[in-house]
């Protein structure tokens, strides 16, 4: 989403992109390969457009695919022009560093010098379990180059084709590493242990849009995270720079906690069905902050 909406001059942008990705389903060779298509705004394609494409599905006849087509090496950032056989045509493939762009866009939202102070800080720790999913290298973008703490704040760093074998969901069920470091158990109850969990505990899914907050031996439930978020949203530069929250939204299956924080604060409500494409008509149209959890 922040190549689609950041990258380049106007004439360089992308009218969108392929997103391969698993999600929290179960991933790898004999599972899902999931692919999505995000639209120029960087959101998911909305249903209008996946009908269209599903319609055009279904009247194709044939598949063309260049054999021959050489292989470029995505390990390394640059330009590649390929020339077909007879000369009279070419195409570009660029190969760039996707989390730069993303936490380019991020030092414009976020207040990362206090966060930086706090990771300093020696009554402050910290654990992010990135479950194998490709959020790995953006987490230690963020965490560890640019925030300045340890490389071992991280665990399950390194992105897998199947998660490891695991299921990528950020729950107190299957996140269980992190619920074990941070001291609860399935339920969300305390475990019995000796040893002190860090203050601060986090959890994402395979392609990192749903997460997980944690305390010490506290699990906080997702929909009071969007609410205590919504509710402290002057802390955030990226909202008080445009005069402050003007409007939340949140999926049907979302409790009600952020209602009390729109009513609080006398914010515009929102509710839509399940799924981020519908979060996309909402946030186009000037609402700040939406959320959901299943």
């Amino acid at each position: 989403s922040a190549i689609i909406r950041e990258k380049g001059p106007d004439w360089q942008k992308s009218y969108g992109a392929f997103i391969l990705t698993a999600s929290h389903n179960p991933g790898g060779i004999e599972e899902d390969f999931g692919i999505k298509y995000n639209c120029e705004n960087g959101g998911p394609a909305p249903e209008k457009l996946t009908d269209a494409i599903y319609e055009i599905t279904r009247t194709i006849k044939h598949v063309k695919i260049a054999d021959n087509f050489p292989d470029i090496d995505t390990s390394k950032i640059g330009s590649t022009r390929v020339i077909s056989a007879d000369g009279t045509q070419s195409v570009v493939v660029d190969v760039i560093s996707a989390t730069a762009h993303h936490v380019d866009l991020l030092k414009t939202i976020f207040d990362f010098p206090a966060m930086a102070k706090l990771i300093r800080r020696h009554d402050f720790s910290m654990k992010y379990d990135c479950m194998h999913g490709v959020q790995g290298p953006y987490a230690h973008e963020v965490f560890v180059k640019e925030l300045g703490a340890p490389a071992d704040c991280l665990i399950n760093n390194i992105p897998k084709n199947d998660f490891n074998g695991g299921h990528a969901d950020p729950n107190l069920t299957y996140a269980r590493d992190i619920c074990d470091i941070m001291g609860l158990d399935k339920t969300g109850l305390p475990l019995d242990t000796a040893h002190v969990p860090p203050c601060f505990g986090a959890a994402a899914d395979g392609d990192a849009d749903r997460n997980m907050i944690l305390g010490r031996k506290f699990f906080v439930t997702p929909s009071d995270s969007l609410a205590v978020l919504a509710a402290h949203a002057d802390l955030i530069p990226f909202f008080s720079q445009q005069g402050g929250l003007r409007s939340v939204a949140r999926s049907m299956p979302t409790s009600g906690a952020v209602d009390l924080v729109a009513q609080r604060l006398n914010l515009n409500l929102f509710e839509v069905p399940t799924g981020w494409k519908y979060f996309g008509n909402v946030m186009d149209s000037k609402v700040s902050y939406g959320g959901q959890n299943y």
